[in-house]
């Protein structure tokens, strides 16, 4: 990837705190917990990013604070806007922050609890080009018809509610909310981990089928490093609210080289299940918090 790329996204030094209390009457903050710690990657146009570690490790926090989700501790987010121009979203108002929105948008972790059970899908879809006031009427449905045929739902079934689909389809659902407002950057927040083995083939299939088609950038995170391998161009290991190692995918899953890493890595089930797992994680990583 040439490094002359003007990347579609830069993060530098984001942080999110999150004061402690004591306990008792008067409460007052005794400490902090630095969910996400002085972050800083570029993402190419183009370019799907891996972003995984265990559970807590900040990444989600990351991805979150990155579209305003959460407000960041500090920190800057510039995102380029299509006629050029970088706009530093962590310094936006929510006015501000509005209509830029059309063009980050994120694909959640539950397709159950994502999904409005009072909405049909033909309401789920257009929402956002409801709020944003992009279409209305015969365009609107036109608009509906053609994402929905395009993540591999039929059109006709609009009328339906979620609950008369399957977590594979509610997904397709929830990228199909996404992908009516033609957005540059996609966030993917374990948008697979919900489902089963043939569910995440699908959908992993459909999201690159739809980066190629679409010109899309992604940032996905993730816990399952099998997910990411094929998927993503390059990789970020978080821990504890840091990014400990950031290569691409090949380098990170043939020659990690940070600790972490190699941990992780060692985790990742044989699918051999005569293989026996002969790898304590919570061992390693007292190891490795012990050697500072």
């Amino acid at each position: 990837m040439s490094t002359a790329v003007e990347p579609l996204l830069s993060v530098r030094g984001l942080c999110k705190h999150f004061p402690v209390y004591s306990g008792g009457f008067r409460r007052k903050i005794v400490g902090e917990i630095k969910a996400v710690d002085n972050v800083s990657f570029d993402l190419a146009p183009g370019e799907a990013l891996g972003l995984v570690g265990e559970s807590g490790s900040g990444k989600t926090t990351t991805a979150r604070c990155l579209l305003r989700a959460m407000e960041p501790t500090a920190g800057e987010v510039r995102f380029r806007l299509p006629d050029g121009r970088s706009v530093d979203l962590a310094q936006l108002s929510d006015r501000e922050l509005k209509p830029i929105r059309q063009h980050t948008q994120m694909v959640f972790q539950d397709p159950y609890s994502s999904l409005n059970p009072r909405m049909t899908v033909r309401d789920i879809v257009a929402e956002p080009l409801v709020i944003h006031g992009l279409a209305a009427g015969a365009e609107l449905d036109d608009r509906v018809a053609t994402v929905l045929r395009r993540v591999g739902l039929q059109p006709e079934h609009r009328a339906r509610y979620p609950h008369a689909f399957s977590g594979g389809q509610r997904q397709r659902i929830g990228i199909a909310r996404a992908l009516i407002m033609r957005p540059a950057l996609l966030v993917c927040d374990e948008a697979t981990s919900a489902l089963d083995m043939a569910g995440q083939a699908q959908v992993l299939d459909l999201l690159k089928e739809l980066q190629r088609e679409f010109q899309l950038t992604y940032l996905f995170v993730a816990h399952n490093l099998d997910v990411v391998r094929n998927f993503c161009d390059r990789v970020a290991v978080m821990r504890q609210g840091r990014i400990v190692e950031l290569a691409s995918a090949p380098q990170i899953f043939s020659a990690p080289q940070h600790p972490y890493t190699k941990i992780l890595l060692s985790a990742v089930p044989s699918p051999d299940p005569d293989i026996p797992m002969n790898f304590n994680v919570g061992e390693e990583l007292a190891k490795l918090d012990a050697a500072g």
